[in-house]
């Protein structure tokens, strides 16, 4: 078997979210259909995704890995080379350049696998994972947003106040119980470690960047929906921390839409601490 990476992109609109569902038309579902038709297989092959992302939302540097007989990997060049393997100096490294453009020949155009490669020993795209990079992306101009860009920003209706926002989003950073904040699920924790939470103003747009090491279901959009009343000035800048700290989902606390949030990058360690991290998560 041969584990290979994916390094994708996508724009999650049109999709209801990355898993696969029965008859809704899903990122993982397209994914898995185009390699099962480039690599001819009579079932699609699973893929393992390093964050799940909810319907409408997007991801620029989405990761999974998928694993494959390298006897497979003949299909990918029969056309041409009659399935000589003998001319490839490896059978499956030679192969991915190949790969990568029949599944953008297969794909559609809101999902793109940019770049496969062999995984290395012990990764996992999911456990593997050192911390998640996410954006979320706002803007308050008085006469509404870039109607260009109205699917990855949205509109806030309310001046907001960036020092207000840093304040109270510096307050939820280190390791706690986020279930004021999470979509509780049977048997998941809700503890994870926020390790950055600020904001930036671009002008009428105003950018979140949230890293952790893992999140739960709803999890980023709950903490950008408790802010944004206090960037306002409609809430105190403790509010936030005050619903942390009760530990129990607060009805008060408000999930922002999905199209302002983007996945922009997974991380990983090196080496052999790939395997010890997947143990470890």
């Amino acid at each position: 078997m041969v584990r290979l990476r994916l390094d994708l992109a996508y724009d999650g609109t049109g999709f209801s979210g990355w898993a696969r569902q029965p008859g809704r038309r899903t990122v993982q579902g397209e994914i898995e259909e185009a390699l099962g038709k480039v690599f001819r297989l009579p079932e699609p092959p699973p893929l393992t995704v390093a964050g799940r992302t909810d319907a409408g939302v997007h991801a620029r540097g989405q990761v999974a890995h998928v694993d494959l007989e390298a006897e497979a990997f003949g299909a990918l060049d029969s056309r041409h080379r009659g399935g000589q393997d003998a001319v490839l100096a490896d059978p499956v490294a030679d192969r991915l350049p190949t790969l990568i453009r029949r599944l953008a020949g297969i794909l559609p155009a809101d999902v793109r696998v940019h770049r496969v490669t062999v995984a290395p020993e012990g990764f996992d795209a999911r456990f593997s994972a050192m911390s998640r990079r996410y954006a979320y992306r706002v803007c308050d101009a008085p006469g509404g947003g870039d109607p260009l860009r109205r699917h990855e920003v949205v509109w806030y209706p309310r001046p907001l106040d960036l020092d207000r926002l840093n304040a109270a989003a510096s307050a939820l950073l280190g390791e706690h119980d986020f279930a004021a904040f999470c979509k509780k699920r049977e048997g998941a924790t809700t503890i994870r470690e926020l390790q950055r939470l600020d904001w930036v103003r671009e002008g009428d747009l105003l950018v979140a960047t949230v890293v952790a090491d893992a999140f739960c279901h709803s999890m980023v959009r709950a903490l950008v929906g408790s802010l944004l009343p206090v960037g306002e000035g409609r809430l105190p800048v403790d509010w936030p921390q005050q619903a942390l700290t009760r530990a129990v989902r607060d009805s008060a606390v408000h999930v922002a839409p999905a199209h302002g949030l983007c996945l922009e990058e997974v991380r990983y360690p090196e080496g052999e601490a790939l395997a010890r991290r997947a143990a470890l998560t």
